[in-house]
């Protein structure tokens, strides 16, 4: 039996309205929340968060000296559109893109994230 459920997965960034309105492009959903709190609320999966943390370093990848902490896999059915699409939206890739199923990216406050071939 599970002692817990999983609420949301909260991101720290610079900017709580502007990721959430990065990942609501991406994702679909309702940006909800004003000021240093903000949701995301996702058809059909968990919610995002996106709380403001003054200070904020985003993570190095791949760095053994600067973790990532955690990344997105972000299911796609065309990996080449999506990439195009976020790109757009300023994402910036991470790794050499080559032929796998899956491509690397940052987003705009440089969380990582993977698209990945569903």
């Amino acid at each position: 039996m599970a002692l817990a459920k999983l609420g949301v997965v909260v991101l720290d960034c610079p900017d709580p309205r502007a990721l959430a309105g990065f990942y609501a492009e991406v994702l679909g959903g309702t940006v909800e929340g004003e000021g240093d709190w903000i949701d995301l609320k996702v058809p059909g999966g968990p919610a995002l968060a996106f709380q403001k943390a003054p200070g904020f370093v985003p993570p190095k990848w791949p760095a053994a000296d600067a973790s990532q902490q955690f990344h997105l896999d972000l299911d796609v059915e065309d990996l080449d559109a999506s990439e195009k699409g976020v790109l757009a939206l300023g994402a910036k890739p991470l790794a050499h893109q080559g032929a796998r199923g899956f491509r690397v990216y940052a987003d705009p406050a440089g969380h990582p994230f993977c698209l990945c071939a569903g």
